[in-house]
């Protein structure tokens, strides 16, 4: 297994090299003669120009998501074995801490700045070339500093393109190629977010600079409404530009987490976007990005797929603190890991907004259930909130009867939390979520075999001390005296009280409200994502049928003596092919993942049952509380608490996961970053190293 695994990644390593160096070799002269010859042989061939652009250009990533997958199935069934200490470790911990732009680690600053110096050299080696030539245009003379604004802005868009190819690639959910690296969903949003920022950016200066020229020259009436049949569409690209500017201006965290149905709607703009892109590119750029937009379909039509057929809510928990815990039903075989999320839409309140929550619970525990932890704080949150707290119908309760349509759960491929020697969890407010689910995990499987951190120390920070009943979850399972391994320290910060104990604490908190669900009618327990393996045969499956779809309709449609290097077809004709291509390519996928999806519904998802509901342990009163802590009116000493916990578990690996508001992310990612820095100048080989991990329950 071992060696199969190293001879994917070596795979996977040859295929992502392939792919870079025909992102660098791309704007030299030499590629530019050498692909002339290509095209000209694939013109000859059964292959055609398309069929080479798709293999050459679109094919490597989606190869990448391939073999990705099934090393990620092997991975999953490999042991897991202490996490050492590399020279790489570094590079995973914060190098820059800042509240505008985040927390940024050393392998992110790194990615970066690649990433910046292959824009920089695109850039410089088409610009080069373009002010050696000095071509004048043929429609309107230009002065040089025109020729070479108006060149600037053609090849600002080569780098609105290349950002384009890695957009969508960040937010792709059951697909996930950054799951090969170790980094989910919730985490590589952000990269999205850059990458569309620089993307708008680089377009607005390719589409503005042209303007101005054109406005210069007096031609902006007549070049601004060109619809050619060859060449650049430039109708076309202003669309394109214009679409990419609403997108992105209503994505502004001040739209967006104020009128999200203004953020979500606009967002589905992006077909619009990109179709008018690829009339305004034509098909030989598009071929650039179609990767990421290819997976991103599959992935959005295997979402849509999954969502059906609806399931119910068993139960649900109304706790003090203005946080609801909800029950859903799963399939018993159904696994998933800790700090998983999954997406609820609930249609009583909207039929289009899904949200992702934290799975507080753990499938080794609950095997017929699975759980979330919702604090009402937004509109559809508070909404939720009041749902729960009308009074039933006197009748059949239907007021209490909640359909919900789910997606996931999503998650990462292996428990890398249990390789270290501890852990360290800093949570604060509703942030405490995925903790829940790892802390059930790891009590679950404490008598077992498995390597498992023989410290722990959850660092809990709330407002109020009715805060501290989101823990309850847990109490059953780690506030045990065979739970000396995990130490709880509370932080109340707005309240000043002494004298107060955990145990009396938790026993003066207002009683959580317990609601139970009548539901009458056939439902089906929440199956999860098909499996990795399956996945790579469709997105297979589907490249093929899209291939085989644009070579035959380049022959059909397309006469030879027009298949040349210069073809002299009109382009929105090759362009409508390769749609037309695409989307019967994803029809054919559609019906693979629906019937195979309908088969496994009658044969073996079960419907659920109320009787198989989760239960849980009360709270005895032999619980051990000695060795927790709760402090109030003050902060945590992250300082201290690093220092303390280096000094227990000397010569160890520590995991440091941190979830909540991002003033606390920073605290802990600095005192890490100081921590780390002061061992290593010490020259302290047998120090503690605190690998910080940022975990994100809001998107």
């Amino acid at each position: 297994m071992t060696k199969i695994s190293s001879l994917l990644k070596l795979l996977l390593f040859l295929i992502f090299a392939g792919w870079l160096s025909v992102w660098l070799l791309k704007p030299t002269q030499l590629w530019t003669k050498t692909w002339k010859l290509a095209e000209k042989k694939a013109s000859a061939s059964f292959l055609t120009q398309s069929g080479l652009n798709f293999a050459v250009y679109t094919f490597p990533v989606i190869a990448i998501a391939i073999v990705g997958f099934v090393y990620l199935a092997l991975k999953q069934k490999e042991p897991i074995s202490r996490k050492g200490r590399s020279s790489l470790s570094v590079l995973s911990n914060p190098v820059v801490v800042n509240k505008y732009i985040g927390i940024l680690s050393g392998f992110e600053i790194l990615a970066v700045c690649l990433f910046v110096i292959f824009l920089a050299w695109t850039f410089y080696v088409r610009i080069s070339n373009d002010f050696k030539k000095m071509v004048p245009m043929k429609s309107f003379t230009l002065s040089v500093w025109q020729y070479r604004v108006f060149r600037v802005a053609t090849r600002s868009g080569l780098l609105a393109e290349a950002c384009l190819a890695l957009l969508l690639l960040p937010i792709l959910r059951g697909m996930s190629v950054f799951r090969i690296l170790g980094i989910q969903f919730e985490a590589s949003v952000r990269y999205h977010v850059w990458l569309g920022t620089a993307m708008i950016l680089f377009g607005t200066l390719h589409g503005g600079g042209t303007l101005l020229i054109w406005g210069i020259k007096h031609h902006l009436g007549d070049e601004m409404w060109k619809w050619q049949k060859t060449g650049r569409i430039y109708l076309a690209g202003e669309i394109t530009l214009l679409t990419g500017l609403v997108i992105w201006i209503t994505s502004l965290p001040q739209i967006r987490r104020k009128r999200f149905e203004i953020f979500y709607y606009t967002h589905h703009l992006y077909i619009v976007f990109l179709v008018f892109f690829l009339f305004h590119t034509g098909d030989r750029h598009f071929y650039m990005v179609l990767p990421g937009f290819f997976l991103f379909c599959l992935d959005k039509i295997l979402r849509m797929i999954q969502s059906r057929p609806e399931t119910y809510i068993l139960s649900a928990r109304i706790f003090p603190s203005k946080a609801i815990e909800l029950t859903l039903p799963k399939d018993p075989r159904l696994t998933y890991a800790p700090t998983s999320v999954i997406f609820i839409k609930i249609p009583r309140i909207s039929n289009f907004q899904w949200h992702p929550f934290s799975i507080t619970s753990s499938s080794k525990v609950d095997k017929h259930t699975i759980s979330i932890l919702i604090k009402a704080e937004g509109r559809w949150t508070s909404t939720l909130c009041n749902m729960l707290h009308s009074k039933p119908d006197s009748e059949a309760g239907e007021m209490r009867f909640f359909q919900v349509a789910t997606e996931g759960p999503y998650g990462p491929s292996s428990m890398d939390f249990l390789r270290y020697d501890s852990l360290l969890l800093v949570a604060g407010g509703i942030g405490v979520t995925p903790f829940l689910s790892i802390l059930q995990e790891i009590a679950s499987t404490r008598s077992s075999k498995n390597v498992l951190p023989v410290k722990i120390q959850l660092v809990y920070t709330t407002k109020d001390s009715q805060g501290i009943c989101l823990l309850d979850p847990v109490l059953p399972y780690v506030f045990d005296a065979e739970q000396h391994y995990l130490q709880l320290k509370v932080f109340v910060t707005r309240e000043h009280q002494s004298n107060r104990s955990l145990r009396e604490v938790l026993n003066e908190v207002p009683k959580i409200q317990n609601i139970h669900f009548t539901n009458n009618r056939p439902g089906h327990a929440i199956y999860g994502l098909e499996n990795l393996q399956w996945m790579s045969v469709l997105i297979l499956v589907v490249s093929v049928v899209f291939l085989a779809f644009l070579i035959i309709s380049n022959h059909v449609f397309i006469k030879p003596d027009k298949k040349s290097s210069e073809q002299k077809t009109a382009t929105s004709v090759v362009d409508i092919l390769l749609i037309c291509s695409f989307a019967l390519a994803l029809i054919s996928g559609t019906l693979v993942a629906t019937i195979w999806r309908w088969k496994r519904l009658r044969e073996e998802i079960p419907s659920f049952s109320e009787k198989e509901s989760k239960t849980m342990k009360p709270t005895g009163a032999n619980r051990v509380f000695d060795q927790h802590e709760i402090h109030y009116g003050a902060r945590p000493n992250f300082k201290d608490i690093f220092s303390q916990l280096a000094n227990e578990s000397k010569g160890s690996n520590i995991g440091v996961f941190v979830c909540g508001p991002e003033t606390l992310k920073e605290s802990v990612a600095t005192t890490c970053q100081l921590i780390s820095n002061g061992f290593q100048s010490g020259g302290q080989d047998h120090k503690p190293f605190f690998s910080f991990h940022s975990l994100n329950f809001s998107l």
